[in-house]
């Protein structure tokens, strides 16, 4: 985690037991407070009560933890955690050390190869992306094991949207990368007169074919560059030894 954060999480008002991490609670506490939260946070926790869940507990927030409001560059979103053991661990798309890497995640390593030249790396773990202000978004923040899309419309979206909301309200430009159809449709979100916005299909297996080609990490990084500020380094360390 960066060092900002240090200071802990706070009470999310009544969501209980889903607690924003500190740098986000001056744009999303009174979010936080909303009748709809009290309610999602109970479904998560009758949902745990009865069922695994992932990410784990307390691992809600992973993604606004290691990527402070302030220090966002780039956001990437994601639709649903990884639904399968040992996966999800609160940041889209990325999977912990020791896991192996999901399909979609090889595709996104692919076109970074073929995009930069940056070879995919020995592990699927994207800390150093969200370190760098790459916030890596899943618009539901929860799913029961092995049941895809099982805790959608269930309150999440609305917290996801005043997330994205939240950023494009930034003074500073970032770039908003929405890759498939259902990313796309949070666009209206989006002020696209003060941000960047890379759209492609989805690097699942189903369209990667269409995501190929698409180049999206040199636009992000072009963009980035437009905005004056430093370009992201897309390699992700090998965890080897050796």
């Amino acid at each position: 985690m960066t060092d900002t954060v240090e200071a802990g999480v706070v009470e999310a008002g009544e969501g209980g037991g889903l607690d924003l991490p500190e740098s986000w609670r001056e744009v999303l506490g009174e979010e936080a407070e909303k009748p709809y939260f009290a309610e999602l946070a109970a479904f998560v926790a009758a949902e745990r009560a009865e069922h695994q869940v992932f990410p784990p507990s307390g691992q809600e927030f992973a993604a606004l933890e290691a990527t402070p409001y302030e220090k966002v560059r780039v956001l990437v979103l994601g639709q649903d955690p990884y639904h399968d053991d040992g996966q999800a661990h609160g940041m889209s798309f990325s999977v912990l050390p020791g896991t192996r890497t999901p399909p979609s995640l090889r595709n996104i390593f692919k076109e970074l190869d073929a995009d930069l030249g940056i070879p995919a790396p020995d592990n699927g773990y994207l800390m150093h992306w969200a370190e760098q202000g790459v916030l890596l978004l899943n618009a539901v923040l929860t799913v029961r094991a092995h049941e895809a899309n099982s805790h959608k419309a269930k309150g999440w979206e609305k917290f996801t949207d005043a997330v994205i909301k939240a950023v494009s309200a930034r003074e500073e430009p970032v770039v908003f990368v929405l890759w498939g159809n259902y990313a796309k449709k949070k666009l209206p979100l989006i002020d696209t007169e003060k941000h960047v916005v890379v759209q492609g299909a989805h690097p699942s297996p189903l369209s990667a074919k269409l995501f190929f080609g698409s180049r999206p990490f040199s636009q992000i990084n072009e963009a980035l560059d437009g905005f004056g500020v430093e370009p992201i380094d897309w390699q992700v360390p090998d965890l080897k030894q050796g």
